[in-house]
């Protein structure tokens, strides 16, 4: 393992994959009218989904509020 020996290699390999020419990609154009229509629908389900978290998020509150006052008797 010869220190110069081995940089010199590593050097060469750079150059050669410095000279490699990257195929470009062509990018596809999106229609805008269609994506309007379907940032509609997702409105409308996330709206549904809020309003389920709302209804659990009230279950969680109650149930934590149980658990601190049994916590409170333990206490006294």
């Amino acid at each position: 393992m010869g220190g110069r020996g081995g940089k010199g290699k590593q050097y060469v390999h750079c150059l050669k994959k410095k000279k490699k020419k990257k195929k470009k990609k062509k990018k596809k154009k999106k229609k805008k009218k269609k994506k309007k229509k379907k940032k509609k629908k997702k409105k409308k389900k996330e709206k549904k989904k809020k309003k389920k978290k709302k209804e659990k998020k009230k279950e969680k509150k109650k149930k934590k509020k149980r658990k601190k006052k049994k916590k409170k008797r333990k206490r006294k």
